[in-house]
């Protein structure tokens, strides 16, 4: 009788057991959360920390798409880790590493920026061309800026800066107050192909633009940014360095 009483008794805690393991809202294998500083695939990464700006294939966000092999090409490895470690001061890029305050690992950048590189990239995109360097220690001039503007810039921006037929105002107070000097620089160089607008090779046919002319409108371009960005701006712009 007794032994009979314990193979029901187990019977029934093998029964209870089962139940449980199939009970509904238990977790399936591979059901756990992954610790996000354990997360290693390019496409959840990029897509949680940047996509939201650069899009999701890497373009048709509000910044500069990263799916641009000439941008890949002028800004190597250790700048586009630098932007992605530490963020861009003076823009609305932030920082993603932990060691800068974000929610990245080391590894985790490693993979997001050998990710962009590998799906993005091509090495040979700018052979037989001779690309401004991505950033100069030679200041700009606003006044030379203010000709080579209105050679190479004003046919698509409008003489003063403001909008023309092609192009929208490039001396919008919320756009400048959005990019530091380099990111006007960049934006030179590389173009917004995903906008329509030139790298520098394209703005004149057969006349690329120099380093020089690139930090002389840079340089232009800076000196039009409001006094105290984010104020309400009047309908005409602050131009303070006027192509004529």
């Amino acid at each position: 009788m007794k032994f009979c009483t314990m193979v029901f008794a187990a019977a029934g805690l093998c029964a209870l057991f089962c139940g449980c393991a199939g009970a509904p809202g238990r977790p399936a294998a591979g059901d756990e959360p992954v610790v996000p500083g354990e997360i290693t695939d390019f496409n959840v990464l990029y897509g949680q920390n940047c996509a939201g700006c650069h899009g999701d294939h890497g373009k048709g966000g509000a910044a500069i798409p990263l799916a641009d092999p000439v941008y890949l090409a002028v800004a190597d490895d250790t700048i586009v880790r630098h932007a992605t470690t530490d963020g861009i001061s003076g823009t609305s890029m932030p920082a993603f590493a932990q060691s800068a305050g974000g929610m990245l690992t080391e590894k985790q950048i490693d993979l997001i920026v050998s990710g962009i590189r590998e799906r993005w990239g091509q090495p040979d995109v700018l052979r037989g061309a001779n690309p401004p360097p991505y950033s100069s220690s030679q200041p700009g001039d606003a006044s030379r800026g203010s000709l080579a503007y209105a050679e190479f810039c004003s046919s698509c921006h409008g003489a003063r800066g403001r909008g023309g037929q092609k192009a929208s105002s490039i001396v919008d107070g919320s756009f400048l107050a959005l990019l530091n000097d380099q990111g006007l620089r960049t934006i030179v160089i590389v173009g917004r192909p995903d906008l329509g607008a030139p790298d520098w090779r394209g703005n004149i046919p057969g006349k690329p633009m120099s380093s020089q002319d690139i930090s002389d409108v840079v340089a232009w371009l800076a000196s039009q940014r409001a006094k105290f960005p984010g104020q309400p701006y009047s309908n005409s712009a602050n131009v303070t360095g006027a192509v004529r």
